[in-house]
Protein backbone atom coordinates (compact mmCIF):
# COMPACT_ATOMS: atom_id res chain seq x y z
CA UNK A 1 0.00 0.00 0.00
CA UNK A 2 1.11 3.49 -0.95
CA UNK A 3 1.55 5.91 1.80
CA UNK A 4 -1.03 8.04 1.05
CA UNK A 5 -3.32 5.57 0.77
CA UNK A 6 -2.09 4.23 4.36
CA UNK A 7 -3.22 7.93 5.79
CA UNK A 8 -6.15 8.05 4.62
CA UNK A 9 -7.54 4.36 5.71
CA UNK A 10 -5.76 5.80 9.10
CA UNK A 11 -7.77 8.84 9.55
CA UNK A 12 -11.08 6.64 8.57
CA UNK A 13 -10.72 4.59 11.71
CA UNK A 14 -9.88 7.51 13.40
CA UNK A 15 -12.66 9.21 12.41
CA UNK A 16 -15.01 7.01 12.94
CA UNK A 17 -14.00 5.57 16.26
CA UNK A 18 -16.47 6.76 19.35
CA UNK A 19 -16.81 7.44 22.78
CA UNK A 20 -19.42 4.74 24.30
CA UNK A 21 -20.20 4.94 27.77
CA UNK A 22 -16.56 6.19 28.55
CA UNK A 23 -14.95 3.28 25.92
CA UNK A 24 -13.83 3.73 22.31
CA UNK A 25 -15.77 1.89 20.31
CA UNK A 26 -16.89 1.42 16.67
CA UNK A 27 -19.98 1.19 15.10
CA UNK A 28 -20.43 -1.82 13.15
CA UNK A 29 -22.80 -0.24 10.46
CA UNK A 30 -19.83 2.66 9.99
CA UNK A 31 -16.98 0.05 10.28
CA UNK A 32 -17.81 -2.51 7.57
CA UNK A 33 -17.68 0.06 4.51
CA UNK A 34 -14.34 1.14 5.56
CA UNK A 35 -13.11 -2.45 6.16
CA UNK A 36 -13.92 -3.01 2.10
CA UNK A 37 -17.29 -4.72 2.11
CA UNK A 38 -20.21 -3.67 0.80
CA UNK A 39 -22.97 -5.48 1.93
CA UNK A 40 -24.50 -5.53 6.15
CA UNK A 41 -25.04 -9.31 5.51
CA UNK A 42 -21.69 -10.47 4.19
CA UNK A 43 -20.01 -8.46 7.29
CA UNK A 44 -22.25 -10.31 9.96
CA UNK A 45 -20.76 -13.38 8.85
CA UNK A 46 -17.15 -12.10 10.02
CA UNK A 47 -18.46 -10.51 12.74
CA UNK A 48 -19.86 -13.97 14.19
CA UNK A 49 -16.29 -15.86 13.25
CA UNK A 50 -14.98 -12.48 15.36
CA UNK A 51 -17.28 -13.70 18.29
CA UNK A 52 -16.38 -16.83 18.20
CA UNK A 53 -12.58 -16.02 18.38
CA UNK A 54 -13.19 -13.93 21.35
CA UNK A 55 -15.33 -16.75 23.30
CA UNK A 56 -12.47 -19.11 22.28
CA UNK A 57 -10.20 -16.72 24.38
CA UNK A 58 -11.79 -16.55 27.50
CA UNK A 59 -13.26 -13.68 26.71
CA UNK A 60 -17.11 -12.21 27.60
CA UNK A 61 -18.61 -11.95 23.93
CA UNK A 62 -21.19 -8.44 25.62
CA UNK A 63 -17.87 -7.01 26.92
CA UNK A 64 -16.72 -6.33 23.15
CA UNK A 65 -19.66 -6.81 21.06
CA UNK A 66 -22.81 -4.73 22.15
CA UNK A 67 -25.58 -5.15 20.39
CA UNK A 68 -27.66 -1.68 20.06
CA UNK A 69 -30.56 -0.03 17.96
CA UNK A 70 -29.71 2.23 15.23
CA UNK A 71 -31.95 4.83 14.01
CA UNK A 72 -31.91 5.62 10.06
CA UNK A 73 -33.62 8.46 7.64
CA UNK A 74 -35.66 6.51 4.96
CA UNK A 75 -36.80 10.12 3.03
CA UNK A 76 -39.51 12.29 3.73
CA UNK A 77 -38.58 12.59 7.08
CA UNK A 78 -38.88 9.35 8.34
CA UNK A 79 -36.51 7.06 10.01
CA UNK A 80 -36.42 3.45 11.22
CA UNK A 81 -34.61 1.59 13.38
CA UNK A 82 -31.39 -1.32 12.52
CA UNK A 83 -29.46 -3.38 14.42
CA UNK A 84 -26.00 -2.44 14.81
CA UNK A 85 -22.95 -3.52 16.91
CA UNK A 86 -20.81 -1.38 19.40
CA UNK A 87 -17.32 -2.98 19.13
CA UNK A 88 -14.56 -2.24 21.58
CA UNK A 89 -10.80 -2.37 20.16
CA UNK A 90 -10.02 -5.77 21.10
CA UNK A 91 -13.45 -6.68 19.11
CA UNK A 92 -12.35 -4.51 15.74
CA UNK A 93 -9.14 -6.24 15.86
CA UNK A 94 -10.64 -10.10 16.04
CA UNK A 95 -13.15 -8.64 13.36
CA UNK A 96 -9.54 -8.15 11.49
CA UNK A 97 -8.58 -11.17 12.14
CA UNK A 98 -11.42 -12.93 10.72
CA UNK A 99 -11.70 -10.90 7.64
CA UNK A 100 -11.04 -11.25 4.21
CA UNK A 101 -7.11 -10.20 4.21
CA UNK A 102 -6.84 -9.64 0.58
CA UNK A 103 -8.64 -6.98 1.16
CA UNK A 104 -6.27 -3.53 1.28
CA UNK A 105 -8.25 -2.43 4.02
CA UNK A 106 -8.54 -5.50 6.06
CA UNK A 107 -4.58 -6.20 5.53
CA UNK A 108 -4.63 -2.23 7.29
CA UNK A 109 -7.03 -2.81 9.94
CA UNK A 110 -4.93 -5.90 11.08
CA UNK A 111 -2.05 -4.13 11.74
CA UNK A 112 -4.07 -0.88 13.14
CA UNK A 113 -5.39 -2.68 15.79
CA UNK A 114 -2.55 -5.13 16.52
CA UNK A 115 -0.59 -2.16 17.33
CA UNK A 116 -3.41 -0.01 18.90
CA UNK A 117 -4.65 -3.06 21.09
CA UNK A 118 -1.19 -3.74 21.91
CA UNK A 119 -0.15 -0.22 23.05
CA UNK A 120 -4.08 -0.42 25.54
CA UNK A 121 -2.35 -3.49 26.89
CA UNK A 122 1.33 -1.55 27.36
CA UNK A 123 -0.32 1.25 28.98
CA UNK A 124 -2.40 -1.07 31.27
CA UNK A 125 0.49 -2.58 32.03
CA UNK A 126 2.17 -0.02 33.21
CA UNK A 127 -0.76 1.78 35.27
CA UNK A 128 -0.41 -1.63 37.39
CA UNK A 129 3.06 -1.26 37.71
CA UNK A 130 3.06 1.71 39.08
CA UNK A 131 0.26 1.29 41.58
CA UNK A 132 2.35 -1.34 42.51
CA UNK A 133 5.36 0.98 43.05
CA UNK A 134 3.67 3.56 45.18
CA UNK A 135 1.89 0.84 46.98
CA UNK A 136 5.31 0.25 48.09
CA UNK A 137 6.80 3.51 48.40
CA UNK A 138 3.67 4.02 50.89
CA UNK A 139 4.12 1.10 52.96
CA UNK A 140 7.62 1.95 54.08
CA UNK A 141 6.61 5.25 54.72
CA UNK A 142 3.81 3.64 56.83
CA UNK A 143 6.64 1.30 58.29
CA UNK A 144 9.28 4.18 59.19
CA UNK A 145 6.58 6.19 60.61
CA UNK A 146 5.34 3.33 62.51
CA UNK A 147 9.01 2.32 63.83
CA UNK A 148 9.07 6.07 65.04
CA UNK A 149 6.18 5.71 67.27
CA UNK A 150 7.48 2.45 68.35
CA UNK A 151 11.17 4.09 69.12
CA UNK A 152 9.35 6.69 71.53
CA UNK A 153 7.57 3.74 73.15
CA UNK A 154 10.54 1.73 73.91
CA UNK A 155 10.76 -0.62 71.12
CA UNK A 156 14.03 -0.53 69.23
CA UNK A 157 14.77 -1.21 65.96
CA UNK A 158 15.38 -5.03 66.51
CA UNK A 159 12.07 -5.25 68.79
CA UNK A 160 10.25 -3.74 65.22
CA UNK A 161 11.56 -6.16 63.02
CA UNK A 162 10.36 -8.82 65.56
CA UNK A 163 6.94 -7.04 65.93
CA UNK A 164 6.71 -6.71 61.92
CA UNK A 165 7.72 -10.70 61.68
CA UNK A 166 4.88 -11.11 64.23
CA UNK A 167 2.15 -9.45 61.73
CA UNK A 168 3.34 -10.96 58.95
CA UNK A 169 2.68 -14.49 60.80
CA UNK A 170 -0.78 -13.65 61.25
CA UNK A 171 -1.22 -11.83 58.18
CA UNK A 172 -0.36 -14.96 55.37
CA UNK A 173 -0.82 -17.80 58.36
CA UNK A 174 3.18 -18.71 57.80
CA UNK A 175 6.26 -16.77 58.86
CA UNK A 176 8.13 -14.28 56.90
CA UNK A 177 11.00 -17.03 55.91
CA UNK A 178 8.62 -19.42 54.53
CA UNK A 179 6.65 -16.27 52.84
CA UNK A 180 9.79 -15.27 51.57
CA UNK A 181 10.65 -18.70 49.82
CA UNK A 182 7.05 -18.94 48.28
CA UNK A 183 7.17 -15.53 46.39
CA UNK A 184 10.93 -15.97 45.59
CA UNK A 185 12.24 -13.15 47.69
CA UNK A 186 16.27 -13.68 47.93
CA UNK A 187 16.83 -13.98 52.26
CA UNK A 188 18.16 -10.33 52.39
CA UNK A 189 15.26 -8.80 50.72
CA UNK A 190 11.96 -7.43 52.19
CA UNK A 191 9.48 -9.71 51.66
CA UNK A 192 6.56 -7.17 50.56
CA UNK A 193 9.29 -6.13 47.25
CA UNK A 194 8.18 -9.78 45.62
CA UNK A 195 4.77 -9.58 46.79
CA UNK A 196 1.56 -8.50 44.76
CA UNK A 197 0.03 -5.35 45.38
CA UNK A 198 -3.26 -5.94 47.19
CA UNK A 199 -0.43 -7.81 49.70
CA UNK A 200 1.67 -4.80 49.64
CA UNK A 201 -2.18 -2.83 50.62
CA UNK A 202 -3.27 -5.25 53.75
CA UNK A 203 0.40 -5.09 55.11
CA UNK A 204 0.27 -1.06 54.85
CA UNK A 205 -3.18 -0.88 56.36
CA UNK A 206 -2.39 -3.44 59.46
CA UNK A 207 0.30 -1.20 60.04
CA UNK A 208 -1.39 1.85 59.84
CA UNK A 209 -4.00 0.37 62.30
CA UNK A 210 -1.36 -0.12 64.50
CA UNK A 211 0.06 3.37 64.51
CA UNK A 212 -3.34 4.77 64.92
CA UNK A 213 -4.14 2.40 67.84
CA UNK A 214 -0.94 2.77 69.66
CA UNK A 215 -1.31 5.94 70.43
CA UNK A 216 -5.06 6.20 71.05
CA UNK A 217 -4.33 3.05 73.33
CA UNK A 218 -1.24 5.27 74.97
CA UNK A 219 0.23 1.32 74.48
CA UNK A 220 4.26 0.72 75.69
CA UNK A 221 6.80 -1.95 75.42
CA UNK A 222 7.82 -4.47 73.46
CA UNK A 223 4.31 -7.46 74.16
CA UNK A 224 1.29 -4.56 73.65
CA UNK A 225 2.30 -3.18 71.26
CA UNK A 226 3.34 -6.63 69.94
CA UNK A 227 -0.35 -8.02 70.89
CA UNK A 228 -1.91 -5.01 69.06
CA UNK A 229 -0.12 -6.01 65.37
CA UNK A 230 -1.07 -9.20 65.44
CA UNK A 231 -4.54 -8.28 66.29
CA UNK A 232 -4.59 -5.62 63.15
CA UNK A 233 -3.06 -8.26 60.96
CA UNK A 234 -5.34 -10.78 62.02
CA UNK A 235 -8.14 -8.65 61.40
CA UNK A 236 -6.88 -7.84 57.78
CA UNK A 237 -6.63 -11.38 57.15
CA UNK A 238 -9.89 -11.84 57.74
CA UNK A 239 -11.31 -9.41 55.97
CA UNK A 240 -9.34 -10.70 52.89
CA UNK A 241 -10.70 -14.21 53.53
CA UNK A 242 -14.11 -13.22 53.58
CA UNK A 243 -13.94 -12.31 50.52
CA UNK A 244 -12.31 -15.48 49.49
CA UNK A 245 -8.64 -13.87 49.23
CA UNK A 246 -6.44 -15.50 50.63
CA UNK A 247 -3.10 -13.19 50.95
CA UNK A 248 -0.39 -16.86 50.85
CA UNK A 249 -1.67 -18.54 47.78
CA UNK A 250 -1.26 -14.78 45.61
CA UNK A 251 1.01 -15.18 42.78
CA UNK A 252 4.65 -13.85 43.42
CA UNK A 253 5.23 -10.87 41.74
CA UNK A 254 8.29 -9.27 39.89
CA UNK A 255 11.16 -7.49 42.20
CA UNK A 256 8.99 -3.94 42.76
CA UNK A 257 13.09 -2.49 42.49
CA UNK A 258 13.12 -3.90 38.98
CA UNK A 259 9.83 -2.41 38.00
CA UNK A 260 10.59 0.56 39.40
CA UNK A 261 13.92 1.25 37.41
CA UNK A 262 11.48 -0.02 34.10
CA UNK A 263 9.41 2.81 35.03
CA UNK A 264 12.02 5.66 35.36
CA UNK A 265 13.81 4.10 32.29
CA UNK A 266 10.62 4.44 30.08
CA UNK A 267 10.23 8.32 32.16
CA UNK A 268 13.94 8.72 30.44
CA UNK A 269 13.03 8.08 27.03
CA UNK A 270 9.89 9.58 27.16
CA UNK A 271 11.54 13.09 28.33
CA UNK A 272 14.56 12.91 25.59
CA UNK A 273 11.78 11.72 22.99
CA UNK A 274 10.45 15.35 23.80
CA UNK A 275 13.43 17.36 23.96
CA UNK A 276 15.01 15.93 20.32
Amino acid sequence: MKADEIKQLFERFETIAIDYHGIECWSARELYPVLGYSKWDRFKDVLQKAKESCLNAGEEVSNHFADIGKMIDIGKGAQRQIDDIMLTRYACYLIAQNGDSRKPEISFAQNYFAVQTRRAELVYQRILDYERVQARTKLAETEHHLSGILYERGVDSKGFAIIRAKGDQALFGINTSMMKRRVGAPGNRPLADFLSTIAIKAKDLAAEMTSVNVQQKDLRGHIAIEGEHIDNNTAVRGMLLDRDIHPESLPPAEDVKKVERRIKADEKKLLKGKNK
